[in-house]
């Protein structure tokens, strides 16, 4: 049994109380809102859409049960920080806005979309197609791969060239080569290419494809083209490979993207073809709308009741993370009790998401119950567990516990072990100790990809480091790192922290145009609220019209910025109401303060008045 329980965490004696023959029945009642809740949740100074804002139905077919897996309204409805962009840049660790509550500070306006979506990407798009697809032969090293090796040294655009040079040299393609070579391009976000290949691969018909070489042709085509062109591309699938996979495949990107309109199509259109509705639909579902309208959650739990679709561990991390990323720790606990009556044991990524939640609602001690259950008895036995607490004694603030983990791994580190080694100390003020690891792993690993990079960025970033941020920025383009969402939410952080909020502006601008790279929504609200804080009323407007371009709606967090510029700047707004109405946003209690402090009808108000 989990760990929790041997160390008489009261979780232990609750757990028996959910024990019953009626497992998915307790789920539907320990999801259920309490009246009491939801009236003390208004008390505080709420800035969470959903406590106000009234449900849409679900565009789904089927009918849903109304009374059962009804989620309360206290969950804040803004999507993740990055809404699904792709997927080195939602790296394992920690939003910038996340920082553990502080005995002088109350809260911090924290939300779901800075901290709870990263650790469960990897869990969409087409790891689960890619895991069952595996070849059962044996596949060659990287380094065996000519294949593999022309193709990278290939130009993007000269991708057949270089398959039909190798084949014309005297290489057979096999099965279980592309396989792997699809997959090497995949790990490097080399999509174009990968795409390129299967292409020429279909065309020449050098092999017979599958139902999953098409759903991958799929998940290629979303990526570099997008969904529309993916969709597209499913109408040239023959009849016969034209499954479920293939569908599903369409849905986890759209999830991918947040795109709720067309996942929501993509689903009932599975419904209407006649395929089952299975548990990996359902978790796409939940994952987006966990983003998007957490209202919804309940509905698709009562379709799996309806459908008896079993919640997975996947499914229970998501829950787990809703309930924790709204500071419903009671809730939280109630899932988690749920899910060991289910016979689901966490693993290492569900521990460190509860603990790093009681660290963020002040339960510390919980949170150390928890880290030390992960470590077991002997961490030098056990670790695995270290690139998990590593960045949660942090949190923290154990600077001894995250020194005797790190020494575990610092005789000879593995690559995954790095990256939230470089995030602790960092998150420590150790900057020297970060910079000794990484600039360690080169003499191991001689080349690293962006991510590593992208820790030590953010590390000069929240310590305000500017000229050593600077410095390695220069360096990435020097040793050709891609940019990517991330590098550029550290750079827009990096140069706002120094006061040039201007530059933070341009950068944002020339490298989300010039290298196409779709900025998260944190670094938005980054900018935005600088401006705000300077009432820079017509560079707000702008980033917020930007911000809805990019598909960053139904978020309350840029109205309330947006109107903090305009009460800064001491100036009227007209038609505010109307236009979150319009875009069905519903007024909290912080925004609906300052919609009347910023009433042109209502100027001598008690918020004026002390600024007056």
């Amino acid at each position: 049994m989990w760990a929790l329980r041997r160390a008489g965490n009261p979780l232990r004696v609750r757990a028996h109380q959910a024990m019953s023959a009626h497992a998915r029945a307790n789920l539907e009642v320990l999801l259920n809102a309490d009246a009491n809740n939801v009236a003390e949740h208004h008390e505080g100074d709420c800035q969470k859409l959903d406590c106000c804002h009234q449900p849409n139905p679900l565009v789904f077919h089927s009918p849903f049960s109304s009374g059962w897996f009804m989620w309360s309204r206290d969950f804040s409805s803004e999507a993740g920080a990055s809404s699904g962009d792709k997927q080195d840049e939602l790296e394992e660790g920690f939003s910038d806005l996340e920082v553990p509550p502080q005995a002088d500070k109350k809260d911090l306006g924290l939300t779901s979309d800075e901290s709870s979506d990263e650790d469960t990407i990897d869990a969409i798009g087409l790891s689960e197609v890619e895991a069952d697809a595996k070849p059962e032969e044996p596949i060659k090293k990287a380094s065996q791969s000519t294949l593999l090796k022309a193709l990278l040294e290939s130009p993007r655009t000269d991708v057949a060239g270089a398959a039909k040079k190798w084949l014309n040299s005297g290489n057979t393609l096999e099965r279980s080569e592309l396989f792997y070579v699809i997959l090497c391009l995949r790990k490097r976000k080399l999509y174009r290419k990968a795409l390129q290949l299967l292409e020429y691969v279909e065309e020449s018909k050098l092999l017979d494809l599958g139902e999953r070489d098409y759903a991958s042709h799929v998940d290629l085509v979303a990526k570099v083209h997008g969904i529309y062109k993916a969709e597209k591309y499913i109408e040239d699938i023959p009849a016969s490979h034209r499954g479920e996979i293939v569908y599903r495949t369409l849905l986890a990107n759209c999830v991918s993207i947040a795109n709720v309109k067309k996942a929501e199509q993509v689903f009932n259109k599975m419904k209407d073809l006649g395929f089952p509705v299975s548990l990996f639909s359902c978790n796409q579902l939940l994952l987006l709308y966990k983003r998007v309208d957490k209202k919804k959650l309940g509905d698709v739990l009562s379709m799996m009741e309806k459908e008896n679709v079993k919640p997975s561990l996947f499914t229970y991390k998501l829950l787990v993370d809703t309930k924790g990323a709204a500071r419903d720790i009671e809730d939280m606990e109630k899932v988690i009790e749920t899910m060991q009556a289910d016979g689901i044991e966490p693993d290492h990524l569900i521990q460190a998401t509860i603990a790093r939640h009681y660290i963020f609602c002040g339960h510390r001690e919980k949170a150390e119950a928890i880290l030390g259950q992960m470590e077991e008895d002997d961490i030098t036995e056990n670790r695995s567990a270290c690139k998990f607490v590593l960045p949660l004694y942090a949190l923290l603030g154990k600077s001894a516990d995250v020194e005797r983990h790190w020494k575990v791994c610092e005789a000879n580190p593995r690559l995954e072990e790095c990256l939230p080694a470089i995030e602790a100390f960092g998150m420590l003020g150790e900057v020297e100790k970060a910079e000794e690891i990484f600039e360690n792993m080169f003499k191991t690993w001689k080349t690293l990809s962006s991510r590593f990079y992208n820790a030590m960025l953010k590390v000069y970033a929240n310590k305000k480091l500017f000229d050593k941020g600077k410095e390695l920025a220069k360096r990435m383009g020097d040793d050709g790192c891609r940019v990517g969402p991330s590098t550029l939410d550290s750079l827009v952080k990096l140069y706002l922290n120094a006061g040039e909020v201007e530059k933070a502006d341009s950068i944002l601008h020339k490298l989300s145009h010039k290298d196409k790279i779709k900025p998260m929504y944190n670094t938005y609200l980054m900018l935005l609220d600088s401006y705000s804080k300077k009432g820079d009323i017509h560079n707000a407007e702008k980033l917020f019209s930007k911000i809805r371009q990019m598909g960053y709606t139904g978020r309350i967090r840029q109205y309330q910025l947006l109107l903090e510029a305009y009460l800064n700047a001491k100036a009227p707004i007209y038609g505010f109401r109307e236009r979150m109405k319009a875009d069905d946003i519903f007024p909290n209690r912080v925004v609906a303060s300052l919609l009347a402090a910023t009433d042109p009808f209502n100027r001598k108000n008690a918020m004026s008045e002390l600024l007056d």
